[in-house]
């Protein structure tokens, strides 16, 4: 699937249409190590944006109800799909029984030190970590990556050299969001992991994407 859509024909059919974020641009070649990330919602942004499924058109999800704002670029890993595969494993990481995947593409958090005054943009990230949230009985990954070339987050190999602070207003970010008065939420991180289950969490999503996916290459081309 990858490769069809980055064959000359696919970036020709680039010029005349504009492809679908989540299907018809390339995750990148060198992934899961660096990735392409469409984002959706920057720092700025006072309501959450959502990519619409079906037509690829950033879509108004809700205006976000409090102070808190997402502190860091917010999208997701195009080509991906958080399926039985990431399910799984999420499953097995934690010990619970029945975890699916939530039907997703890949969640990913870019840090950069640059003001991004929008989303609906590509960037090249280099993921470092992630954390493993579930909600409900769904695998809900959110990778942390840092924007390559990125001159203050750059350098990061690993989410343990990523300060303190920073990773606290992710995860009350991430628990709160969603929250609304009166109701109890079913969202919980269980782990903060490092490089290498960030990366087979891509690589299963990639995986998941091309079982349910396989056959859009073959109605494209």
């Amino acid at each position: 699937m990858a490769d069809r859509l980055s064959d000359p024909i696919g970036r020709l059919m680039g010029l005349r249409y504009k492809s679908h974020p989540w299907h018809g641009v390339f995750i990148g070649k060198d992934a899961p190590e660096i990735v392409t990330a469409f984002i959706e919602v920057v720092p700025t942004d006072t309501v959450k944006y959502e990519i619409d499924k079906d037509s690829g058109y950033l879509r108004l999800d809700r205006p976000q109800k409090y102070s808190n704002v997402v502190p860091a670029l917010y999208g997701f890993i195009p080509q991906t799909f958080c399926g039985e595969a990431v399910g799984d494993f999420c499953g097995k990481r934690t010990g619970r029984q029945n975890i699916i995947g939530d039907s997703d593409p890949c969640d990913i958090c870019v840090l950069t030190e640059k003001d991004i005054v929008h989303g609906d943009l590509l960037v090249s990230a280099r993921p470092i970590g992630g954390f493993r949230m579930i909600d409900g009985n769904q695998a809900d990954d959110k990778i942390i990556a840092v924007l390559s070339n990125d001159t203050v987050y750059g350098h990061f190999r690993d989410i343990k050299e990523v300060p303190p602070v920073v990773i606290q207003r992710l995860e009350h970010y991430f628990l709160t969001y969603k929250d609304m008065p009166g109701q109890e939420s079913n969202t919980e991180i269980t782990h903060i992991y490092g490089i290498e289950d960030a990366l087979e969490v891509i690589r299963l999503s990639m995986s998941d994407y091309s079982n349910r996916f396989d056959n859009l290459g073959k109605l494209l081309y």
